[in-house]
C-alpha cells in the first residue's frame, strides 16, 4: 500500500476528513472530529492507529511490524511500520479496526448521522 491508496482507503469511509493539524508533514484522518490514523505523509514508514488494548498487546507479540504508538497513548494505540512484510488486508483491517473503534465512541446522534450516509 502507497500513501495515496492509504488515503484513498480512508476517505472512503462515512463521516472522514483529512487535516494536517500537527504541521504540513502530518496526514490525519478523522472521523466525528476524532483522529482514527494518522501518517507521515514525506515518508510515508509507518501508520498510528487505535487499537483494542488486548488486541493491540497481541499483536505487538505477533508482528515485528507493529509497535507501540509513537507519540501516542501506548495502550491504545500502535504504530504500524508500512512496507516490512505486513500484508495489505491486515493493513486494511487494523485501518478499519480503528476507524470503527473510534466510531464508536462518538455521541449517538452523529453515529446514526454517518449510519444513515452509508
Amino acid at each position: 500500500m502507497n500513501i495515496e491508496d492509504f488515503r484513498d482507503y480512508c476517505l472512503l469511509k462515512a463521516g472522514v476528513s483529512e487535516e494536517t493539524p500537527f504541521g504540513p508533514e502530518t496526514l490525519v484522518f478523522k472521523v466525528g472530529g476524532k483522529v482514527f490514523a494518522l501518517t507521515d505523509i514525506d515518508t510515508f514508514g509507518s501508520i498510528n492507529l487505535k487499537c483494542d488494548p488486548e488486541r493491540a498487546a497481541e499483536l505487538r507479540e505477533q508482528h515485528d511490524y507493529v509497535l507501540p504508538g509513537y507519540h501516542m497513548n501506548k495502550k491504545h494505540w500502535n504504530t504500524v511500520l508500512v512496507g516490512t512484510g505486513i500484508p495489505e488486508a491486515q493493513l486494511r483491517e487494523l485501518i478499519d479496526h480503528s476507524y470503527e473503534l473510534v466510531r464508536a465512541s462518538l455521541p449517538k446522534k452523529l453515529r446514526e448521522e454517518l449510519a444513515a450516509a452509508e
